[in-house]
């Protein structure tokens, strides 16, 4: 599995720097919903599920997480360290994100609004949605 990344373009100079992002040009798809996780206490794992569907771009505003992702063949463990890089993850691929350093803030824009029947939540009904798809 290899991870997409976004990288986004900083505009800045000595008074700071600028990451703009806008739907169906640095983000593929269009934004309905905007989450962040915050004060994310030490050994704690956010996420654990996937989505049928849902499209999301992860990048930490600020501090650093790390984001286990897993399409049921493989498991990848990314870092995101840097408020210019986002991470797409696709439908059918599991996250986890943890990690965190103290103060760290993980951004999460998503192409639909919440629903609970687009989670799969189960670890062996996601290797089994995986396996039917393969089918």
């Amino acid at each position: 599995m290899k991870p997409v990344f976004i990288d986004f373009q900083e505009h800045g100079d000595w008074r700071g720097q600028l990451v703009a992002l806008e739907e169906d040009k640095n983000i593929p798809f269009q934004i309905k919903r905007v989450y962040f996780m915050y004060d994310t206490l030490p050994n704690v794992v956010r996420g654990k599920h996937s989505h049928k569907s849902l499209y999301q771009v992860l990048f930490c505003v600020t501090g650093a997480c790390t984001i286990g992702l897993d399409d049921g063949r493989e498991r990848v463990d990314i870092r995101l360290d840097r408020p210019s890089r986002g991470l797409l993850i696709g439908p059918n691929v599991w996250r986890e994100m943890y990690d965190f350093m103290p103060g760290a803030v993980l951004m999460v824009l998503a192409s639909e609004y919440y629903d609970e029947n687009d989670y799969i939540r189960d670890y062996r009904a996601f290797l089994d949605s995986v396996k039917e798809k393969q089918e």
